[in-house]
Formats: C-alpha cells, structure tokens, sequence
C-alpha cells in the first residue's frame, strides 16, 4: 500500500540502489551485544548522508513547480544545507542559505571548514542570520525578496522535514524492512538521531505498516521530550495524510532526551566516546552533532539495561562526517 501511494510523487533518482546493512563484528564483540548499522551515510550526494533521501522528493517538486532557486536555513555547519547546496548545483539551480552559528563560536575551523568549506564550493549564496528562532518567516521572506527580484524560489524547510520531505524516509523505511526481513534476524530495536523530525516520522510510518511491533528509539539531538513529541508525531500526521493512509494505532513514539546536552550542535564526553569507539574499532565514522549523540544513546542504552533479551540493535547512520573537520573532535580527548 505504501509503495503504490510513494509511487504518485515524482522523485529524482539520487540514489539508484539500497544503501547497506551491515554488521559490526569487532563492536559487536566489544559490547557483547550484535550491532548492526544502516548506512545513509553513503548515500552518493556530497559526502552522504540522509538529507539526500528527503531531496529525492522535495528536488523533484521545486523542479515541477519551475523553481530556480532553492532556499533553505540551519547551522553553518549543517549537513542539510550542504546537501540541499549540492542538489541545487546539480540541477542549474541558484541556492540561498540562512546560516546561524548556534553554539556562539569564533572557531575558524567551524566559520569555514567542513560543512561551510563545501557550501563555497556548491556556489551557495550565504546570508548569516542571527538566530532560527523564527525561520518560518525569515524563510519566507527571503523568497519574497527573490520573487520581487524576479527569481522563483523554491522554500526547503530546516532538515528537508516537512510531508515531501519524510516521504523520503518513507521509502527508506521500506528499503530497510525488507533488508532486516532478509538479515534473518530479529531486531531487538532500530535507533536514530531525532531532530528536524522527518528522518523518524517517515521511517517509524514506514516500518510499522511493513514490520508491524519494529522498536523505534529516536535520540533526541537538541530538544527535550515534551518539545520534540509534537514535532514528530504531527509531522507523522502530515506525512500520512499526504500518502492517504492511516497512521496505525500500534505506532508509539518513544524518544530518549538524555544525551543532547549541553544544547545542539555542541558534543559531550559521551559523544566523543561514542565517535572514537567506532572509528576505532569498525573504521565508521559519526559526526559531533547528530549521530555521535545518537550512538552514544545506544551505547548506554545497553549498558542500562533498555533493550530486553539477547536480539541485536540496528543503527540508522545519517552520515554528517564533514563536520569532523569543524570541531576537531579527537583532539578533545
């Protein structure tokens, strides 16, 4: 059902094939629990990551509806904003981007490498903003001011996480379903970083209608429970609605908040443990601001006892690497 409602929605083929499943031996030794991780990390658009699955959609309808240029916002260093440079560069399309500095830093290495060195290089038009407290009517501004220079813009939300852009995630979600169906294992639980909202509201939709009872444990990377519950479950509503199916009663959004702090984008002791564990033993790389705090949340989450019985984890990896070479991680320890 879900596949042939995706199917009325033009997308671009950004991905020709199913990114892969793997498992982590030496981690999983290490843990003495099996892991296995999801790779969107490798999706083939600017160094990976999952922003390319939401752009697949929301490219595809800026195209139809005859944008020239897409307008987005987020953190200078934002893998969404990276990726959404990298697509409008694809297409011959202009790209603006609202960039806000959320940790108050003067780090040269955050104003202008990684994510930011590449938005040069993409030809992104870049505007500083002081804050994205208001970004829905600073978004729409800056399109009003492009309509009245005569340029159509194209408004992709923060994270690509609006309806178009969880389809997205929908589509992963059944990607993934028959990949775990093919593992032959029994997931005790799929986890995943948790912000703009899209990634976990279209996944969680997806793998409840293909594998109905699949645990799915959103780690939250900047907001508390209370905050980012609404945000998931209406964005899930929307999606839903979109794709004119039924949001199934069985589904239970479950999030874990302790392992954002001290605020978004600012990594944490156990961040930072989480980013070497892996790079060291499996050679993977998560980044400071979304997956190392999500891993972080699965490594604790199994030495706390959170996943009953002895079935493995499956990680969801949103990719965010080029973000390493803003913070400079490994030199904190």
């Amino acid at each position: 059902m879900l596949r042939q409602a995706l199917a009325r929605f033009p997308r671009l083929e950004l991905i020709p094939s199913a990114t892969p499943l793997e498992h982590l031996p030496r981690l999983s030794r290490h843990l003495g629990r099996d892991i296995w991780i999801k790779r969107d990390d490798l999706t083939p658009l600017a160094l990976g990551g999952n922003k390319a699955r939401k752009l697949e959609f929301l490219a595809a309808d800026a195209l139809a509806q005859g944008a020239d240029v897409l307008v987005t916002a987020g953190a200078i260093q934002s893998n969404h904003v990276r990726q959404t440079a990298a697509i409008a560069a694809r297409l011959g399309l202009g790209c603006l981007a609202l960039l806000e500095n959320p940790i108050d830093t003067a780090d040269s290495n955050y104003l202008s490498n990684g994510n930011r060195l590449l938005l040069d290089l993409f030809g992104a038009e870049i505007e500083p903003v002081a804050n994205l407290d208001n970004a829905d009517q600073l978004l729409a501004d800056a399109c009003e001011c492009l309509r009245a220079a005569g340029r159509k813009p194209y408004l992709v939300p923060i994270g690509g996480s609006n309806a178009f852009g969880a389809l997205g995630y929908v589509r992963a979600g059944l990607e993934l379903a028959e990949q775990m169906q093919r593992s032959s294992q029994e997931f005790a639980a799929v986890l995943l970083a948790s912000g703009s909202a899209g990634t976990h509201a279209g996944l969680a939709l997806a793998l409840e209608h293909a594998l109905p009872g699949t645990r799915v444990v959103g780690v939250t990377v900047s907001r508390l429970d209370a905050t980012q519950r609404p945000k998931v479950e209406g964005l899930l509503q929307r999606t839903a609605e979109l794709l004119k199916v039924n949001v199934p009663n069985t589904l239970s959004i479950e999030l874990w908040d302790q392992y954002f702090a001290p605020r978004y984008g600012e990594p944490n002791a156990g961040t930072l443990e989480a980013i070497q564990l892996l790079a060291r033993l499996e050679g993977v790389l998560l980044d400071p601001v979304y997956t190392g705090k999500a891993f972080a949340g699965l490594l604790d989450g199994i030495a706390r006892g959170a996943f009953p019985g002895k079935g493995p984890l499956l990680f969801l990896h949103t990719g965010g690497a080029p973000a390493l070479f803003a913070y400079h991680p490994a030199k904190t320890t």
